[in-house]
């Protein structure tokens, strides 16, 4: 192609081959990229050049292909000829060499070829996902962030920049972005908190990385220590205080809290002030020539101190020491008056004194004789009615019905009951409604009145006490009032009653609503007794047999408290917390013979001596006021305290509760941890979970199940026991082993915590935590993950969840685990695991003194009820008492074969007596092997 030359090319040739020099290129082709689908143009140029061809990976490019133009250099008249070709994205695409698509020039002149340089030509393109996206971070102030970021491969290599907030992040002393495209920033600050992402470009196209979220957070610190308060007690013994708060520094985005106490106490001893006392008077001082004459004394006795007041009054005392009678040259007077004189003065002395005797005696002979006189007539004066002592009957009128406290006054007596007995004052529907709607006031000019109501309905009013007299007084709030249910509008007082002297109590004002409502249990009790139970509350009261007087029954209810009001029963001085529901039982007129046994679960820690649990009453006034402690005896009432319940002996009705006092910081409280679960109701692909931790009580269990059985939550795992500690350590939750690629979990709620104060008093409001999580894929309809609970330095409880998220596919777990839950109240034979007849038996065996005393101490002995004594002591029956709380305390899982068992023991040991107890022993005996038999015989023969 190239050896022949036409005549004008050789004529130029001639011209070019004078210039005597090779081809010279001035553009040589560059390598490039092929964006697209757009050709690439290469060209080349040369001076002097006959002719430009292109060679591409070593094969020459078509003539056709080339596009030439030619002129002349102005300066030094040699030809300059240019050359370009164009190279598409699909040559390059079917080249397969060992190398990359290369293109080259030729310039051809007299003396010979010259070559360009190689144009290496690639195709430029960028993938879509990144190599590794940055991760988030959470770093504490001042500590390194490092996030890694390795783009997406391309030709040419992408470049990498940083973004914060959509922003570029710029290389300074402390952040450097050109680390292998990695970010480091040094020392982290609270500003460099943010979302950053990675972006990488090249001439083909951006991309974007997954934005990393980085937080700075701040840990808590102390601040300085307050100086100590002064004494909280103006004098003696009392406490100091100094705090400290988590403001060095505070704090800040998920930053832990300050560990340790924020308030320090110490006992202080403040200095009584002494008040001044005046101490005794001096002697009186030699009579001066003013007449006078002085003495002194001295606030030393004692003095005073410590801002004690001064003694009050005069230091120096003056007297005149003549009487008056010195005379006006300031001489005495029996220095100037001469002897005549004297004995005149002395005479007539002596007279005035003799006649001032005889008016005294005329004086007292006048009034002895006037009171005498008065005694014989002023007899018929004195009122007789004192001597009645204030008891005096009257009737009900039919006119007299202005008195509304005379209810149905003008309904004829009933004259068929002779037997006299008390009850409460019961109002008709329509006087409740009068009298509640009144002022508190209309109660008040009342507040002792004693009342005794006869079977044939009079009434007697007095002040003395009685013992079958009622105290009228305001009522319970949650009182359950006999037959209040229907409408007794119509009903006379007869009706009322029911004719069995059952005896009721109403309250006279209702109750404000509280946040949430009381549980509650009522039933109707006789002379058989029973037993009353709030389910699944661990809460129960047991009615001896003969608590109540033959035909006679009270309506008695129990309430577990549900307000907020629990704070006012403990004290903040001694740091107590509330260990059990507050537990009322009622009504407030109660009248029975014998303790009722209440049975209250509680959550405190009891193995080691590390608690001070007192049991407390509200009283009248809404205060409250301590009972009893556990450990001490005290004969106004019996605490028998178990691992989780406590079985009390009460006389009294009124609120109760249990608190706790920590004594060292090993003092344990048990917590019972719970997790349920439910679908999101806002989002098809969200699940919640539900973590609660509350006091290890039945009750407190209830309130959170019944909570989310009206949520629609699912119980997924057995609840678990924590014991936390009194430490000041908080609960830490966390959510592990999630499956990320089936699950998400919302940022920076993988782990949470509760302060020390929120569990330490959780009897107030249960705490709860929420993990929420979302599934990526419809598909995904299980759920598998651990929850870790641990208090820190503390024991750790692991919840496991396995569940379906797909309603169908749901197993059912029970919240309760009770044969039973809905029976709140037993009477009679069937709410006892004691027959009648052996009771009877047992308490007239021990109740009977012997040689050795009262065997009913034998008897508590043997029942591990021994200690506080003195109680039993003064109760009529006390064996009775002993077998009521050994009722209380197996009334779930107890059995009579320890009843029998410590009965054959107590009967080994009498054997060994003297004959005079060999009747007592066979009593025993017999009824050891009666309590062997059957309980089906028992029942027969109790029947």
């Amino acid at each position: 192609m190239f050896c022949s030359l036409s005549p004008g090319s050789r004529s130029d040739a001639l011209q070019h081959g004078t210039s005597g020099t090779l081809p010279h290129f001035l553009q040589e082709p560059d390598d490039a990229y092929i964006i697209k689908s757009n050709p690439i143009k290469l060209k080349c140029r040369a001076r002097p050049a006959l002719q430009i061809f292109f060679k591409c990976n070593g094969e020459w490019v078509h003539q056709s292909q080339h596009q030439s133009q030619e002129h002349t250099d102005q300066g030094t008249g040699l030809k300059i000829r240019e050359v370009m070709i164009n190279v598409s994205r699909q040559q390059v695409e079917d080249f397969h060499g060992p190398e990359d698509y290369w293109c080259l020039c030729v310039a051809w002149s007299h003396l010979g070829t010259s070559k360009s340089r190689k144009a290496t030509l690639r195709i430029a393109y960028l993938r879509k996902n990144f190599e590794q996206d940055p991760q988030g971070r959470e770093v504490p102030i001042k500590g390194m962030i490092v996030l890694h970021c390795r783009p997406p491969e391309g030709v040419p290599v992408a470049e990498v920049e940083w973004l914060k907030n959509e922003e570029p992040v710029g290389s300074d002393g402390n952040i450097n972005t050109r680390a292998d495209h990695n970010l480091i920033i040094q020392k982290a600050r609270l500003s460099d908190s943010g979302n950053y992402t990675c972006l990488a470009s090249n001439i083909v196209a951006k991309r974007r990385s997954l934005t990393a979220t980085v937080v700075v957070f701040v840990n808590g610190g102390w601040s300085l220590w307050t100086d100590w308060s002064a004494c909280n007690v103006r004098c003696g013994r009392g406490v100091q205080k100094r705090s400290r708060t988590c403001t060095n520094p505070a704090p800040l985005n998920g930053g832990t809290f300050c560990e340790g106490m924020s308030v320090q106490k110490s006992t202080c001893n403040a200095l009584c002030p002494v008040d001044g006392g005046w101490g005794e008077w001096t002697e009186w001082t030699v009579c001066n020539a003013e007449c006078a004459r002085q003495r002194s004394r001295e606030c030393t006795a004692p003095e005073p101190k410590h801002g004690g007041r001064r003694c009050d009054g005069a230091t120096l005392g003056t007297d005149n020491c003549t009487g008056g009678l010195c005379t006006q040259n300031r001489k005495l007077l029996h220095d100037a008056k001469p002897q005549g004189l004297e004995v005149s003065s002395d005479v007539a002395l002596y007279s005035g004194l003799a006649a001032g005797v005889v008016t005294v005696v005329v004086l007292i002979v006048a009034v002895t004789l006037y009171r005498r006189n008065q005694s014989e007539y002023g007899v018929d004066v004195i009122d007789s009615s004192a001597l009645t002592g204030g008891f005096q009957s009257f009737s009900f009128k039919t006119a007299c019905q202005g008195n509304p406290l005379l209810i149905n006054s003008s309904q004829q007596p009933d004259l068929t009951v002779s037997q006299t007995y008390t009850s409460p004052i019961c109002f008709q529907d329509s006087m409740d409604k009068e009298l509640i709607s009144q002022e508190p006031s209309l109660f008040d000019p009342l507040p002792d009145l004693k009342v005794k109501v006869h079977s044939s309905f009079m009434v007697s009013l007095g002040v003395s006490e009685r013992g079958a007299e009622y105290h009228t007084q305001k009522a319970h709030p949650q009182t359950f009032p006999r037959g209040l249910a229907p409408d007794y509008s119509g009903v006379g007082l007869e009706g009322t009653l029911r004719g069995r002297r059952e005896k009721t109590l109403l309250g006279p004002l209702a109750p404000s609503k509280p946040s949430r409502p009381p549980l509650r249990t009522a039933g109707v009790f006789g002379h058989a007794g029973g037993r009353l139970v709030v389910p699944n509350t661990g809460v129960s009261l047991l009615v001896p047999h003969g608590g109540i007087a033959v035909d006679t029954t009270w309506e008695m209810y129990m309430v577990i408290n549900q307000d907020d009001s629990s704070s006012s029963t403990l004290s903040e001085e001694r740091q107590e917390v509330l260990l059990s529901p507050e537990v009322t039982y009622g009504p407030l007129g109660l009248d029975l013979s014998c303790p009722v046994a209440m049975t209250i679960a509680h959550c405190a820690e009891v193995a080691a001596d590390n608690w001070s649990i007192r049991l407390k009453r509200q009283t009248q006034d809404n205060k409250w006021e301590e009972v009893m402690s556990v450990e001490e005896e005290s004969t106004s009432c019996y605490c028998l305290l178990e691992a989780q319940c406590c079985h009390l002996l009460l006389e009294h009705p009124g609120r109760y509760a249990l608190v706790g006092e920590p004594l060292s910081q090993e003092a344990v409280k048990r917590l019972r941890l719970a997790v349920f679960g439910s679908a999101d109701n806002t989002n098809p692909l969200g699940y919640s979970l539900r973590v609660y931790c509350v006091d290890d009580t039945p009750y407190a269990f209830q309130e959170v199940a019944s909570a989310e059985r009206v949520r629609g939550g699912c119980l997924l795992e057995e609840p678990k026991t924590l014991l936390f500690r009194g430490n000041s350590l908080s609960l830490q939750l966390s959510i592990q082993d999630v499956p990320q690629f089936l699950w998400s979990i919302k940022p920076f709620t993988t782990c949470q915590e509760f302060s020390f104060s929120q569990v330490w008093a959780s009897n107030q409001h249960p705490l709860q935590c929420a993990f929420s999580l979302e599934r990526y894929s419809p598909a995904s309809s299980q759920l598998s993950c651990k929850i870790s609970v641990r208090q820190v330095k503390g024991q750790e409880q692991i919840l496991q969840v396995y569940t379906s998220v797909v309603e169908s596919e749901k197993e059912v777990v029970p919240f309760f685990t009770q044969s039973d839950c809905t029976i709140t109240s037993q009477m009679g034979s069937r709410a006892f695991k004691i027959p009648l007849s052996i009771r009877q038996r047992i308490c007239a065996t021990f109740d009977t003194a012997n040689a050795k005393g009262k065997d009913w101490q034998l008897l508590a002995q043997k029942l591990c009820i021994d200690r506080n004594l003195c109680y039993f002591a003064r109760q009529e029956s006390p064996s009775a008492v002993i077998l009521s709380l050994w009722e209380a305390q197996h009334q779930d899982t107890g059995d009579l074969d320890s009843l029998a068992s410590a009965l054959e023991e107590i009967g080994k040991v009498h054997s060994t007596h003297s004959t005079s107890s060999r009747t007592s022993t066979q009593t025993t005996t017999r009824t050891t092997a009666t309590l062997g038999r059957s309980t089906e015989e028992l029942d027969a023969e109790f029947t």
